[in-house]
């Protein structure tokens, strides 16, 4: 593992995800977990999310669309949220969905929706 880009992804990955959820999946994973944590914070948040090229918020809207596209709600309602906290709206995240729903097919579009709804109760917005 490369300990500067784990800790510069530690960092941008709680500051995006917040500090609690990147507690509790720390905290709940166990010997077979625990590579995937370190894994995903060194590469996706290190190496990848402190690029400079592309800001928090265009990183945040292109999650919204592959893991829609995807059909990866787990991971889709965490980048909702951190879109959020990225600076994009409500309006646009609906706006991305749309977009799914249209290149990736209905089905994706509708789940994502039902559970963009559904985080955003959770967020009271």
């Amino acid at each position: 593992m490369n300990k500067e880009l784990f800790e510069r992804g530690l960092e941008v990955r709680r500051a995006v995800a917040g500090e609690s959820n990147v507690d509790a999946a720390f905290k709940n994973a166990d010997e077979f977990s625990m590579p995937m944590q370190e894994l995903v914070t060194e590469f996706c948040w290190g190496e990848i999310w402190t690029r400079p090229d592309l800001d928090r918020r265009s990183r945040s809207i292109l999650n919204i669309g592959m893991l829609a596209a995807l059909n990866r709600s787990d991971e889709l309602a965490g980048h909702i949220r951190a879109a959020i906290t990225n600076g994009v709206t409500k309006a646009e995240v609906r706006e991305c969905l749309l977009q799914v729903a249209v290149y990736a097919g209905m089905p994706a579009g509708m789940s994502s929706f039902k559970l963009a709804r559904k985080v955003f109760d959770e967020m009271g917005i």
